[in-house]
């Protein structure tokens, strides 16, 4: 669930630091207290779009950290795993964001630098967040295939045919490619081979490049090397005053002080080494210089090696690796073109068996959506009667998607149809023309499909159960449907986390954790702050304020009294 969340330099928010319990934690406000931002900013700390705007004014970055924590085995655990991140100390997990004035933005989880989509793949698993738009969203079809593949936990259904449609489009691919006309392939072949000829001819080798640049450099400077190197050897040897001959007139008075102190002799051993040292370079001096000796023959042929590997180079790769690199991939392509019939027919064959493979994944995936879908129209309904709807109907239209031939998601296109009133025709959700009927109905479907998932998250499956954020859905509704919604937001509380930002006290009234949201001034500065609410007089008072307004009367904190007492029983 989620534990903390801290935010600095957001928006109207200075400094604030919020913790949230289990249950149903709910968050009110006058009308731009700075409720939604606070659903914003965790957003951004789940991997959000970001935009150095947000930064609070005169400030060089904004940042936000949001605490997750879990009863037993952490569900991230794997993920951790999976990305090379480090558990925190405390088993929690700290999705910190920061977004700099600049443009800039760093994502880190348990302080380790990560990118933002594998951060939006774990967020999936821990939150899932209802806005003020929602129903925007929930009017697309991908998105409702999407809330019916999650009410029936298809994804692993889904996922091999997304694996075996991807095969198929491959094969598809290449089938094509091999399809070519006949001039274009021989064309090819014809290109192709002049390649391989040239490079097989070549007979490069992995360093040779470097090894003829060293020789190169020996030649070309062969009399400044024989200068440097004879002058080394007669410092050494042959000069009078020579290295190896002061070393030995050394060796000698030492020899001779030896007769006199015999805590001298120590010091004849690494005298001799030094000696025996210089002696072996003498001497391979004395024969490299040697073996120095102009070969214009050979640097001719070193340039005419060098200057075909820099063609080379330059056609095919920046590195003889890359030239070599390019010689195995050439002959493959060379190979599939010499023998593109062949290759043809066993892609055809591949191609029909991939076929028959995705249809018979695809129509197995239908079967089940539509078997979930029956399902899902009765519960949604069932819920839409406690929020006041009990007249509505409700169909999901199946047609094929993709032409017939199907898409990564199968070969289903749904459209949830909807009528709220007796008398009227099923028609799509958009041609709906009521906000609160909307809000109702998307609230609705994500109950039904939260609850499948804390069900099965109850009964040991692998996917966990995350924290419901609902910000402001009872937009556009009132009275007996506010607290039906408040009833079903806490019950979806009893096995599952749920924030909801409201500004009805039919739902306030059933939180299990009342925060409440203000915005006011501190020297010339709009700041927004959050109080949680303690016992039931503060609750009673918020209450009756958003009953009744900043006019406080003793009959509507009766009422809100009141409600708090229904609500807890």
């Amino acid at each position: 669930m989620l534990r903390e969340i801290h935010i600095q330099n957001y928006a109207v928010i200075d400094n604030l630091a919020v913790e949230f319990t289990p249950g149903l934690n709910l968050l009110s406000g006058e009308t731009g207290s700075g409720k939604s931002i606070l659903v914003d900013a965790l957003g951004l700390a789940l991997g959000g779009r970001a935009s150095p705007e947000v930064i609070r004014t005169g400030q060089e970055r904004a940042l936000v950290t949001a605490v997750f924590s879990a009863e037993g085995k952490a569900p991230w655990s794997k993920w951790l795993e999976e990305f090379g991140v480090a558990p925190s100390e405390e088993a929690d997990l700290i999705l910190r964001r920061e977004i700099q004035a600049g443009g800039k933005s760093r994502m880190l989880v348990n302080d380790q630098p990560i990118t933002l989509a594998a951060v939006r793949s774990l967020a999936r698993g821990l939150v899932e967040m209802h806005g003020q738009n929602e129903h925007v969203a929930l009017f697309a079809r991908e998105a409702q295939l999407g809330l019916l593949d999650q009410f029936a936990e298809l994804e692993t259904d889904l996922e091999q045919v997304r694996s075996l449609h991807a095969r198929r489009r491959n094969l598809e691919q290449e089938l094509t490619s091999l399809s070519h006309n006949e001039q274009e392939r021989l064309r090819s072949i014809d290109l192709l081979g002049f390649q391989v000829r040239e490079l097989e001819q070549a007979r490069l080798e992995l360093g040779e490049d470097v090894r003829l640049e060293e020789e190169r450099r020996i030649l070309t400077n062969l009399e400044k090397i024989r200068a440097a190197a004879a002058s080394a050897f007669a410092e050494l040897y042959e000069d009078e005053g020579a290295a190896l001959s002061r070393l030995a007139a050394a060796a000698r008075q030492i020899e001779e002080l030896r007769h006199y102190d015999s805590t001298v002799e120590a010091q004849l051993e690494p005298l001799a080494g030094a000696r025996a040292t210089l002696e072996d370079l003498a001497s391979f001096l004395r024969d490299y210089v040697g073996k120095l000796e102009a070969n214009p023959q050979r640097l001719e042929e070193i340039e005419d090696r060098l200057a075909l590997l820099d063609r080379l180079k330059r056609k095919y790769g920046n590195s003889i690796e890359a030239v070599l690199a390019y010689a195995v991939e050439t002959r493959h392509r060379l190979a599939g073109l010499e023998h593109a019939d062949e290759r043809r027919e066993v892609v055809r064959q591949e191609l029909e068996r991939a076929s028959g493979d995705y249809r018979k994944a695809a129509e197995a995936l239908s079967a089940m959506r539509r078997a979930a879908a029956n399902k899902l129209v009765k519960v949604v309904r069932e819920e839409l009667v406690q929020l006041g709807m009990e007249k509505t109907r409700m169909e999901v239209l199946f047609a094929s998607a993709g032409d017939g031939q199907g898409g990564p998601a199968g070969i289903d296109e749904i459209e949830f149809r909807i009528s709220p009133n007796p008398g009227e025709e099923l028609r799509a959700m958009e041609k709906i023309a009521s906000g609160g009927e909307i809000s109702r109905l998307m609230l609705a479907m994500k109950t039904v499909v939260g609850q499948a998932r804390v069900s099965r998250g109850a009964r040991g499956s692998r996917r966990s159960t995350p924290t419901f954020i609902f910000d402001e859905v009872d937009a556009g509704i009132g009275g007996r449907v506010a607290e039906s919604i408040g009833l079903r937001l806490k019950r979806l509380a009893r096995d599952a986390q749920v924030l909801c930002v409201t500004h009805l006290a039919q739902i306030a009234c059933f939180a299990d954790h009342h925060l409440y949201v203000e915005k006011s001034t501190r020297a010339g500065r709009t700041v927004t702050t959050i109080k949680p609410l303690e016992g039931e007089k503060e609750r009673a008072e918020e209450l009756a304020r958003m009953l009744s307004g900043s006019q406080i009367t003793d009959a509507a904190l009766e009422h809100a009294a009141a409600m708090l007492r229904q609500a807890a029983g």
